[in-house]
């Protein structure tokens, strides 16, 4: 295959123009304040299906011929790709058929038939959905839309780079998540041309290096639950792990609690929803903050697509380890009293009991005592850390629960 350039990028544009969200590209003032640079969001989180995919899989079926169009065309994806092209299939009139491993949660299976496509689950993992995929495209003579690995897409998400330097020129590095490649090599191939100098730095999960391990010859581990799923690619594409051996300065990893870190702040600061995967630019910026002082940084919200419940959980485990949140272990004697008086400490340093267990059997205390575990919220890490000194002032044995 042959990578598509700058002309293919720029008629990429022309050519989904009015039909994908031109995104806002913001300077955050307080992220800025954080990372000590000037750090500039590009919200592909805002596009309609609320992911950068929809760029490169319009782009892909917009050259269908008419022929193409009219046998439908055919995905392998367990969330964003899968939602681009059913999508923007039905927008165009394209049968769309979508193969999903049988583990994909019911809610994205939900949203993909809602854009129209024929979902259908197979095997236990995005492997076996996709060798199911590429069967039914013969059997059935469906042309195949590919995650990353083809030159429409690339060029579709090429779009992005031209839209972030044509509004902010000065960038001199930008950021931007690594899956199976299709996102930083667009990105890549659109900037270089545009600005040779910029420094283009790559950032995969620290459970999944796939393409750091292919470009770099390494042979680090890869597998594992991770929050950033959009990127968990155990096999990076041919064509992107070229693209982005001659283009990207460099591939950075990040760990899980970053990538917590960096969706509970965008949430809490930007009051922008997004998913691990598309975290994982800032994820990596706020880890690495020195590597990165005084530049004029540019990086991709690429998705928003997250489970209601798990940003649930990434919020409140925040909480826990900025120290507002904790869960305290107070040994007491087993006796009338003893819960008001551990109360009245609570009162008295104004944090609030979310929630209360006694322990009496499965304890190493003395039968004639007792562990009362307390879950509790405050204004901030002080507050709790005032009273557990209350508390162990009165005598009581205190232990905090740890997150990580």
């Amino acid at each position: 295959m042959t990578p598509p350039d700058i002309n293919d990028i720029r008629a990429a544009a022309d050519r989904i123009a009015g039909a994908v969200v031109r995104t806002p590209f913001l300077l955050s003032r307080t992220l800025s304040e954080i990372i000590g640079a000037e750090v500039w969001l590009k919200f592909e989180n805002l596009q309609f299906t609320a992911a950068y995919k929809e760029r490169g899989a319009l782009n892909k079926l917009l050259q269908l011929t008419g022929e193409e169009r009219a046998r439908g065309v055919i995905a392998a994806s367990a969330g964003n790709h899968a939602q681009a092209v059913a999508y923007h299939g039905r927008r165009l009139g394209i049968p769309v058929t979508i193969v999903m491993p049988t583990s994909t949660p019911l809610m994205k299976v939900a949203q993909t038939e809602e854009h129209g496509a024929r979902v259908v689950l197979h095997g236990d993992r995005f492997d076996d959905a996709y060798a199911r995929a590429r069967q039914m495209e013969e059997a059935e003579g469906l042309v195949f839309v590919h995650p990353f690995d083809d030159p429409a897409i690339v060029a579709g998400t090429g779009t992005i780079a031209i839209e972030m330097l044509s509004q902010v020129p000065e960038l001199d590095t930008l950021v931007v998540p690594i899956g199976g490649g299709g996102l930083i090599s667009g990105v890549a191939i659109a900037a270089r041309t545009l600005k040779p100098e910029v420094e283009i730095v790559g950032v995969e999960a620290e459970l999944y290096p796939s393409m750091k391990n292919v470009v770099e010859g390494a042979s680090q581990a890869i597998g594992g639950d991770t929050l950033a799923e959009g990127i968990a690619v155990k096999e990076p594409g041919k064509l992107t792990r070229a693209i982005i051996k001659d283009k990207v300065d460099r591939i950075e990893l990040v760990s899980e609690r970053d990538l917590e870190h960096a969706v509970a702040l965008l949430v809490a600061i930007e009051k922008t929803v997004v998913e691990g995967a598309g975290a994982a630019g800032l994820a990596h910026l706020l880890g690495a903050p020195v590597a990165y002082k005084g530049r004029k940084v540019g990086t991709v919200l690429c998705g928003g697509n997250i489970d209601t419940h798990l940003l649930a959980n990434v919020l409140i485990r925040e909480l826990v380890r900025c120290g507002r949140i904790a869960r305290l272990r107070i040994g007491a004697q087993d006796r009338p009293g003893a819960l008001a008086s551990i109360t009245a400490c609570f009162f008295e340093a104004g944090v609030n009991i979310i929630e209360t267990n006694h322990q009496r059997i499965f304890s190493k205390l003395p039968a004639k005592d007792t562990v009362i575990e307390v879950e509790c919220e405050a204004r901030d890490a002080e507050a709790i850390e005032a009273l557990v000194k209350r508390l162990e002032a009165k005598g009581f044995d205190v232990t905090r629960a740890a997150l990580d």
